[in-house]
């Protein structure tokens, strides 16, 4: 029996590593509620999601006009990690903000 030689090995590495799927990824929204503060929204947005003040405050807009606004797009794990950062957030101040995920 011949050996495999080093041009086929390489060949069947390749082909492992293209077939790698990469994980679906999910959208987090914010929703409007008649009780938090538009300062907390952003501040949320600035701590949690990492935006910079000029876009946390156009997504806290959106959010109040439009009832509600994305904040991002992460795998799952992410996602989910970060809506309960914000949950956690609005709970220790008082506030009823809701977080939601979306499949992108």
């Amino acid at each position: 029996m011949a050996k495999p030689s080093a041009d086929n090995q390489a060949r069947t590495d390749v082909r492992r590593r293209t077939s790698t799927k990469r994980p679906p990824m999910y959208t987090v929204l914010m929703h409007n509620d008649d009780y938090t503060t538009m300062e907390f929204v952003v501040e949320a947005l600035t701590t949690v999601f990492r935006k910079s003040p000029t876009e946390a405050n156009r997504i806290m807009l959106h959010i109040h006009f439009k009832g509600s606004g994305v904040c991002g797009t992460y795998p799952y794990e992410v996602a989910e990690t970060k809506v309960v950062k914000v949950h956690d957030l609005a709970r220790k101040e008082g506030f009823p903000l809701r977080c939601s995920l979306e499949q992108a």
